[in-house]
């Protein structure tokens, strides 16, 4: 046997693709090395800033999940407050409303008594003036009488006979 069969594993020629024991003995040796320094040192690490993060986000969940919670109560607030706000507006308007049909049906009441004292004073005048004509023509209806049965006979009649 020669030293290259020695230092193979399997008693087949496979080529390139036949570990030597040496090579095979050093590769664990240097991969045990690499995996302890990496299960030591290195994942702690990682596994220590992943836990760090997840954490982290939780708490920005629970902390949005908190600001969601505190939105929706402002939300709600607000609604109320519009609900509020638009019922007293609407009390507001029907209110005016009504104090704006009180002032139009009093403006008309003093517009008719107005009316009506205008009417009654245009009345008072015209009877004062017409009974003043009456005694006026009543006090001239003899004399126009007279004269014109004077000039109908075509001589003076009654109080102008004398």
């Amino acid at each position: 046997m020669t030293l290259a069969q020695n230092s193979t594993i399997f008693d087949m020629d496979l080529g390139p693709l036949n570990p030597v024991t040496a090579e095979l003995i050093l590769g664990v040796v240097l991969f045990a090395l690499t995996f302890l320094i990496l299960a030591k040192a290195v994942l702690p690490k990682i596994s220590k800033t992943l836990a760090e993060r997840e954490k982290a986000i939780d708490g920005g969940n629970e902390h949005a999940e908190d600001l969601r919670a505190e939105a929706a109560d402002v939300r709600a607030q607000y609604e109320a407050e519009l609900a509020e706000a638009r019922h007293e507006a609407a009390r507001i308007r029907s209110k005016a409303q009504e104090d704006g049909a009180a002032a139009i049906a009093a403006a008309r009441a003093e517009g008719v008594a107005e009316r009506e004292a205008i009417l009654a004073a245009g009345h008072e005048r015209i009877a004062a003036e017409r009974e003043a004509a009456e005694r006026e023509l009543n006090a001239d209806v003899d004399a126009w009488a007279h004269a014109l049965a004077g000039r109908i006979v075509g001589e003076p009649v009654g109080a102008d006979r004398a």
